[in-house]
């Protein structure tokens, strides 16, 4: 039986579930530290990432095997990054600086198959566990659990937001607050344009049905928006984790010894 996405399943619910990014490691033993950690997903960056296709998809791989949902935030609007990630086993894609109703068209007719998209169709790779499958079931399956996510970090998605909300197929909306602030020319991510414009969109993601998210560095900030009504909650990433965990452990043993 193919894995369902626990991730989708809860966001069409209005659940919360809480997820970080991958960034610069890629040893399969970090997705595992997280999967412990009791996290529900984790992105896998190749837009600012140091990732290739093959370190992604062994990544992916523990992801699934561990319970932890695999997502994959593409560089860029291009058939074979979106379809090549989910062939790989990504239970998701998020795309990065949208703007238009015609981008988050083409996210969704590359990440379907036939008849709602355009994806063509491989068996027996990472998206089925490497087992076969047959067509009907591979199409319903993957069209049902694949997760299509935009990634709203720019004051044109902002303005557009209703429509881009209205697409069919896209099932949430993530919010980049620190792109949005510079976008939005302002001083930093708690201005009140920004605060006010992060509103907006959760607004029109709750009046169409969709969920709302946001990767904050501040895991506090990240609570205030899900307390808001937010439900797909991230913050941080292992270069985070690491820097904040070092300099913590410095400061520790330097006051030790004073």
């Amino acid at each position: 039986m193919l894995p369902i996405n626990r991730v989708k399943q809860a966001l069409k619910a209005g659940q919360p579930v809480y997820g970080t990014m991958l960034v610069e490691s890629a040893s399969t033993a970090y997705v595992m530290m997280l999967a412990h950690a009791g996290y529900d997903f984790v992105f896998i960056d190749m837009e600012h990432g140091v990732y290739d296709l093959g370190a992604v998809a062994e990544m992916i791989r523990v992801a699934r095997l561990t319970g932890l949902t695999p997502l994959v935030r593409i560089p860029d609007l291009a058939y074979d990054l979106v379809a090549r990630t989910l062939d790989a086993g990504a239970m998701g894609v998020m795309l990065p600086r949208v703007e238009t109703v015609e981008q988050a068209q083409t996210l969704v007719r590359y990440a379907k198959y036939p008849p709602e998209g355009v994806r063509g169709a491989a068996a027996g790779r990472g998206h089925t566990d490497y087992r076969g499958v047959a067509p009907c079931d591979l199409v319903r399956h993957m069209n049902e659990h694949t997760l299509i996510i935009l990634q709203i970090e720019r004051e044109a998605a902002v303005q557009r937001i209703d429509d881009l909300f209205a697409v069919p197929g896209v099932d949430a909306g993530l919010i980049g607050p620190f792109d949005l602030t510079i976008s939005l020319g302002a001083e930093s991510v708690t201005a009140p344009e920004v605060e006010s414009a992060i509103a907006r969109v959760l607004g029109a993601a709750q009046r169409a049905g969709i969920a709302c998210g946001i990767h904050s560095s501040d895991p506090q900030q990240a609570a205030i928006w899900r307390e808001r009504g937010m439900t797909l909650i991230m913050s941080g990433s292992d270069a985070q984790f690491f820097s904040a965990g070092a300099r913590q452990a410095l400061a520790a043993m330097r006051h030790s010894i004073a």
